[in-house]
């Protein structure tokens, strides 16, 4: 996409170097709140692609000072969410649906890495975390709420990657999933979609517990591919609604 775009804007030499030397970590104190209250607003579409904004503007917002909000706006650069723009202030940056579609291809590796590892477990072996996934995705009732649902089918999948025992592959999921989020969430906007989500939970669940490799493998793509379908469908429209309140 020619203008900026979500988690890989480049950005110029000079505004490289000042967000090196003023974010070398992740901003604290009163800087994180409002850091964590922006990235909140940028995932809940409050904040579109495009929007622009001062740091006076933000101060005044979260009854703050300029270096607090400043700091929170450079990590926040660093991760790719936003970009200053020269004498007109900080804009939202554009998503990249090409890049965010190569996220989901790494996803899709690793989680069908941690299937083949589980279901190489020997069968009498049942990891805790598997077994909290089991109550949840086939014992309980089935949620409603598709902000909700969405928060556990994160946590289904990171906990699949996580059970294997290998922190790198945790730690290398987490940030994808981090980084997904924003669009990942439009996927639970449709009651369809988070029903067959408990479905094909359940499906793959079950095919690990059996040791069915190649069934789980297949269920687990064809899930993913599904949802990965779905942000290729995402439109600028969707999130106008979004901001707007017509898409909860």
């Amino acid at each position: 996409m020619a203008d900026g775009a979500l988690l890989i804007h480049p950005t110029n030499g000079a505004i490289r170097r000042e967000v090196n030397m003023h974010n070398t970590k992740k901003p604290a104190g009163i800087a994180e709140r409002i850091y964590r209250q922006l990235k909140q607003e940028i995932f809940d579409f409050q904040l579109l692609p495009g929007d622009r904004f001062s740091e006076n503007d933000i101060a005044v917002r979260m009854a703050a000072s300029r270096t607090p909000v400043r700091q929170a706006l450079y990590a926040l650069e660093q991760e790719g969410y936003v970009e200053v723009q020269p004498r007109s202030g900080w804009q939202i940056n554009a998503v990249d649906f090409d890049h965010l579609e190569s996220l989901y291809d790494l996803r899709i590796v690793l989680e069908l890495e941690a299937v083949k590892r589980l279901c190489a477990l020997p069968a009498e072996v049942l990891p805790l975390p598997l077994q909290s996934l089991k109550q949840f995705w086939i014992d309980a009732p089935q949620l409603a709420d598709g902000a909700e649902v969405a928060s556990h089918d994160e946590v289904f999948h990171m906990t699949l990657v996580e059970a294997t025992g290998n922190p790198e592959m945790a730690r290398v999921h987490r940030d994808i999933t981090e980084k997904i989020r924003i669009v990942r969430r439009l996927d639970f906007t449709q009651r369809p979609r988070v029903s067959a989500t408990y479905h094909e939970h359940g499906l793959i669940l079950l095919a690990i517990l059996n040791r069915q490799l190649q069934e789980a493998q297949s269920r687990l793509h064809d899930h993913i591919a599904a949802s990965q379908k779905e942000v290729r469908q995402i439109t600028l429209h969707m999130l106008h609604q979004a901001k707007r309140g017509a898409i909860r």
